[in-house]
């Protein structure tokens, strides 16, 4: 990345070891930061996550792995989470529709009436994805904390629990 002369002004950046060291406050915070970023619309959601990680400095491969668990097959019962908590809190009373199905539209008037479905949802979306977001990291990030947590301290019983050698005195 030094040699790259497009992304030797990112290296010192890009190459924090905190970025690529995996700990247990590296990675509470990078499944903490892919669980939020996971729900960003559209394709923004790893250059989010990788902003992210910068900015925060935790982990940024488990970061951008951790915001593939929306994909295709979860997204809608994600947005469907979101819009009914959204709609819960502001207490509008709306009716969430499913997606557009492609049929026979070509890929852009697809998208445009994906865009229109999503825009249509409005403040009960924007809110709930936003709650769901939040409420997702905070759980990712101390449920990390805890299994890291556990981990530890089964590994303490098991080093305490091996029998101990001496040393002779000679």
């Amino acid at each position: 990345m030094r040699h790259n002369r497009w992304m030797r002004p990112f290296a010192g950046t890009l190459l924090h070891p905190r970025l690529w060291h995996l700990n247990r406050h590296s990675a509470a915070g990078a499944i903490a930061v892919g669980l939020f970023c996971g729900l960003i619309p559209g394709p923004f959601q790893m250059p989010g996550a990788a902003l992210a990680c910068v900015v925060f400095r935790v982990n940024l491969p488990l970061a951008l792995v951790t915001t593939l668990y929306s994909n295709p097959f979860t997204i809608v019962p994600l947005y469907l989470a979101a819009f009914t908590l959204g709609d819960w809190l502001l207490a509008s009373g709306g009716t969430f529709t499913p997606p557009p199905p492609k049929g026979d539209a070509s890929l852009g008037e697809w998208l445009s009436a994906g865009l229109d479905w999503l825009l249509g949802l409005g403040e009960p979306l924007a809110l709930g994805l936003l709650m769901l977001a939040s409420g997702l990291a905070v759980l990712g990030y101390f449920g990390v904390k805890f299994a890291w947590r556990i981990h530890l301290l089964r590994a303490v019983a098991r080093r305490q629990a091996r029998p101990q050698t001496r040393k002779r005195d000679t």
